[in-house]
């Protein structure tokens, strides 16, 4: 066009996210209605929502900024970040990356867009992966059984501290021992969960741990100040008082020293960030949680387990389908419900690429170039607090005043401690010259030291901070997975043939119910590789943390404006760890009241198994509100409870939308009932993304809500974790959040305690959430929300037809979810929930959420971010599916020998020389021309989930599979 009359705003609508980030057009939408039969998208709202719960207004967020606009600005944020060279240690160290683990699995959307593995068939890549972590920490621990990461080494420690109460019958006591050198962050998050479990917490020497009497001990190892202390006289001791045992161990350490686990210790925690992982100012990272054979059905978190599929194939599984939540629920004792599945993966690929020797050499070099700096510092009189190390030295006697100046001359981070004493703990990111620049810090210019000739003196003389009777003597990473990929070339391969045998939201997409597995965009992502970002230590000095800062302020700020809550605490890193987060607080408030007494939480029988988990480890009693036919809360019960345990009333636990996927009339009520009977309203935010910019839980009487960043707000399910779970409180809530012991927190009770190791929790990647919104403004978040329920009132309207919707709202619609009913055809076909699962495999689908909130159905959930074409696909599948049910019911099919009980179908199937099945190999393994376009091959056959439950082995296959493999 020579004359293009549109304004500069017009022209701009090329860099206009929403059209990026959200799947129909309006044409789609326009069909989507005419479907529906309604005019408009509001007319679907006004059906949908509650009146008396909207948002009379748009969100007061500013206008929707261009990517390119976002980037640019936050690449400001970042570069107002410092990033020093850091030597503060305490469980986070600067590490190397692998390029190729960078590029191609952090950076990659085949590995982040993943889901957790439940739907095994589909997700065998990572669960190899996961399976080498684990192998790489049985082997470094010493352990028999390690799971598959939980989210930092602190909550991995409290976990510990859990499970040896739970697993010690003899113990009469309810005190638990913490060595007196643990990790301040770690005493932090136990004296949260320790408060209410009603255990007493001693702290002490590690020595004296035989004269108290205690359920169970946490020891470290190395100690924070960097002592190597030969720990099996201590360990043997407790087991011979019935003490169970737990160490907190640096991975990196544990390639030179002595394993726990040959030490005596019963459970082995820690973190596995310095393998590869970047610290990004706090998280994620992957925890380890390692442990004796005879807890191993007691684990918390997953484990992967080898088992088999029909064909008699080796496949892999989430073993025992570890959630403990959902089983015991009020009786829990964890709330787990995720884990840091991309960081473990990228802690086992750098153990993959590295090997034994690898790993050796890089730990044989931090501990050399410590030795050397030790030396050097005697040589000149400095005092060591200890004469054993690995890779941190305790410095006594040093004034702090010249050495603070110095260090921020050459921007290095040194650990000054309270009791005056100076802290340096190397890592592999340590050079020479970096021993020579911290002479000069320490000693000023005028040392006359020599790194070569200290290290000629300390090779020649066999110098070593590691006592002898903590050196390492066994082998590990022995099997060929951890000895073949040493080429980038190799590496490169292995990591795409284990991303080719998943399916990600790269294929197709995952339409589960309450997970909200939405666009990822890579403009969101691109930012948690940045170095201003990825490169900062969590406890680095907060006037070298500006960027960071403002960026969760202004992120805090959005997520006010979005809930209408008054406040946000950013430390939780999962949703799970966030309810906790928000029951803790409510029970600090009304101790503060002097209500301390009120212990009651009302739950709904729909929730989920997380809510009455958490309020079990808040010392809250469960009291269960009954839902009526139509999947609400039975209000008249509700409000008989309420009066009941009036006097103790604590709080209600509501999801809402409800967990059926409908927005329930009489939730302000349901509120206001709580609150006349003195409770506080805990309102769960895994269904926000049917509210954004509609409503706000602040409005209709919650008190606090945690937010699911993975879900609502964009952040990546990683193959199972990472994920972020802040809270937003109410203005009287707001003292009573999480603090932090090392990074204290404005506003903030000083005694409110942690519950994650940092105090942002995994602040490195709160720039997706922040950029997410940036991008869409408040027009965009409203929009996306309102495309989220259209997409699920298409998907319910296309197929209630040929699947009753389970429930609906007064005026016939679902919210951004909704339940299909396949019970009845069960009973008609002896077709299951399960085996519709495995035959979408075939066209190219992750499955819906199986048999939850209610058993024999699916809950779909296809986001705002699916196009109609995507829809209509998945719906044509689903259409199909009850079309070969029809045939099984009628009799042309056998019941055991149809598409839908032999799904999914393999390479292997298909090769196969005999065929004796009722249906062409054509059906079986290509439904659709559009799976005859682009084929998902799903790697193995229907596994066999009780075979891996009876023989459960969690570690990489021996060497003779291999052999006989060859």
């Amino acid at each position: 066009m020579a004359n293009d009359n549109r304004s500069l705003a017009e022209l701009a609508n090329h860099d206009d996210f929403l059209t990026r980030h959200n799947g129909p057009d309006a044409d789609d939408v326009q069909h989507m209605l005419a479907t529906l039969d309604l005019p408009d998208t509001e007319s679907l709202m006004a059906k949908t929502l509650p009146s008396d719960i909207r948002l009379e207004r748009n969100l007061s967020l500013e206008e929707p900024r261009g990517e390119a606009e976002a980037l640019t600005y936050l690449k400001q944020l970042a570069r107002q970040n410092k990033t020093f060279k850091n030597y503060i240690g305490q469980g986070y160290y600067p590490t190397h990356l692998p390029a190729v683990i960078q590029r191609n699995v952090l950076e990659n959307p085949g590995w982040y867009t993943a889901y957790t593995p439940y739907q095994p068939e589909i997700a065998q890549g990572r669960l190899e992966g996961l399976l080498n972590f684990q192998q790489v920490v049985m082997d470094l621990t010493g352990m028999p059984i390690a799971n598959a990461s939980l989210l930092d080494e602190a909550t991995a420690a409290a976990e510990a501290m859990a499970l040896c109460r739970r697993a010690n019958k003899k113990a009469k006591t309810e005190r638990f021992f913490v060595a007196d050198d643990v990790l301040p962050q770690t005493l932090d998050v136990l004296r949260t969960r320790a408060a209410y479990f009603g255990f007493e917490l001693i702290v002490a020497p590690s020595e004296t741990l035989a004269d108290h009497d205690v359920f169970g001990a946490l020891l470290q190892y190395p100690g924070a100040t960097g002592e190597v202390r030969d720990l099996t006289q201590q360990l043997e001791a407790a087991r011979e008082r019935h003490i169970m045992t737990c160490v907190a161990a640096d991975l990196m350490s544990l390639v030179l020293l002595k394993e726990p686990g040959a030490l005596g210790a019963d459970i082995v925690v820690g973190n596995s960030q310095r393998f590869g992982v970047p610290m990004g100012y706090g998280g994620p990272h992957a925890a380890f949680f390692a442990a004796s054979d005879a807890l191993k059905r007691s684990l918390p978190g997953r484990i992967i387990g080898v088992s088999r599929d029909s064909r008699g194939q080796r496949a892999l599984r989430m073993a025992m389908q570890t959630r403990e939540q959902h089983i015991r629920r009020e009786k829990a004792t964890s709330n787990i419900c995720t884990a840091q599945a991309l960081l473990a993966n990228i802690a086992g690929f750098y153990a993959v690429y590295h090997g034994a020797e690898g790993l050796r050499t890089i730990a044989t070099r931090i501990h050399r170039l410590t030795t050397i700096l030790a030396e050097g510092l005697k040589r000149h009189g400095v005092t060591l607090a200890h004469d054993s190390w690995f890779d941190t030295l305790t410095l006594v006697g040093l004034d702090h005043g010249p050495v603070h100046g110095r260090s921020l001359a050459h921007e290095i981070n040194l650990r000054y401690d309270t009791n005056g004493h100076i802290g340096i703990s190397l890592d592999e990111t340590t050079t020479a010259a970096d021993v020579v620049t911290l002479f000069d810090v320490l000693l000023g210019d005028e040392h006359g030291l020599s790194v070569r000739e200290l290290d000629r003196h300390v090779h020649t003389q066999g110098m070593t901070g590691i006592p002898d009777a903590c050196a390492r003597e066994s082998d590990f990473l022995t099997h060929p997975t951890f000895q073949r990929y040493r080429s980038e070339t190799e590496m490169l391969r292995y990591l795409k043939r284990l991303e080719n045998k998943d399916l990600s939201l790269t294929h197709a997409m995952i339409p589960l119910g309450s997970c909200t597995m939405k666009l990822n965009a890579t403009s969101e992502m691109i930012p948690i590789s940045w170095p201003e970002f990825a490169n900062i230590h969590p406890f680095a000095p907060q006037d070298q943390v500006a960027g960071y800062k403002q960026m969760i302020d202004e992120l805090s700020a959005f997520l006010v404006e979005i809930t209408g809550y008054d406040t946000i605490s950013m430390q939780p890193n999962s949703g799970a760890q966030g309810e906790y987060a928000g029951l803790v607080a409510i029970r600090r408030y009304q101790k503060s009241q002097g209500q301390g007494h009120r212990d009651i939480c009302l739950i709904p029988s729909s929730a989920h198994g997380t809510n009455p988990a958490s309020a079990a480890m808040a010392q809250m009693k469960v009291v269960v509100v009954e839902c009526d036919n139509d999947g609400n809360i039975d209000i008249d019960d509700l409000r008989s409870k309420a009066d009941k345990h009036r006097e103790a009333l604590s709080a209600i636990m509501l999801t809402y939308p409800s967990t059926h996927g409908v927005f329930e009339e009489s939730v302000s009520e349901a509120c206001r009932i709580v609150h006349d009977n003195g409770g506080q309203v805990y309102i769960d935010g895994a269904n926000m993304n049917a509210q954004v910019g509609l409503c706000r839980p602040g409005d209709f009487g919650g008190d606090v809500s945690h937010l699911n960043l993975h879900k609502t707000f964009c952040i990546p399910h990683g193959g199972g974790g990472p994920g972020m779970g802040p809270i937003g409180v109410k203005a009287h809530l707001a003292a009573f959040v999480p603090n932090h012991v090392i990074t204290p927190l404005p506003g903030v009770e000083a005694d409110a305690s942690a519950v994650s190791a940092a105090a942002y929790g995994s602040a490195s990647i709160l720039p997706i959430s922040w950029a997410y919104i940036k991008m869409m403004g408040g027009r965009g978040m409203k929009l996306a929300t309102e495309l989220a329920i259209l997409n699920a009132n298409y998907i319910a309207k296309r197929l209630e037809a040929h699947y009753p919707v389970l429930y609906k709202g007064r005026n016939g619609t679902v919210a951004h979810e909704c339940i299909l009913d396949v019970r009845s055809l069960k009973t008609a076909s002896g077709i299951s929930e399960e085996d519709i699962a495995k035959r979408l495999m075939d066209y190219g689908f992750h499955a819906p959420t199986m048999s939850f909130p209610v058993a024999g159905t699916l809950m779909v959930e296809p986001t705002e971010s699916e196009s109609r074409y995507e829809i209509d696909r998945f719906c044509d599948a689903m259409i199909a599916i009850r079309d070969e049910i029809r045939r099984v019911e009628t009799g042309e099919w056998p019941a055991d020998n149809n598409p839908l009980s032999m799904a999914p179908h393999t390479q292997a199937d298909l090769m196969a020389d005999d065929w004796e099945r009722p249906y062409s190999r054509e059906l079986g393994a290509f439904p659709t021309e559009a799976t005859k376009a682009a084929k998902y091959w799903p790697a193995v056959n229907r596994v066999d989930n009780v075979h891996g439950d009876r023989n459960l082995i969690c570690s990489c296959p021996p060497i003779e599979a291999y052999r006989d493999a060859t």
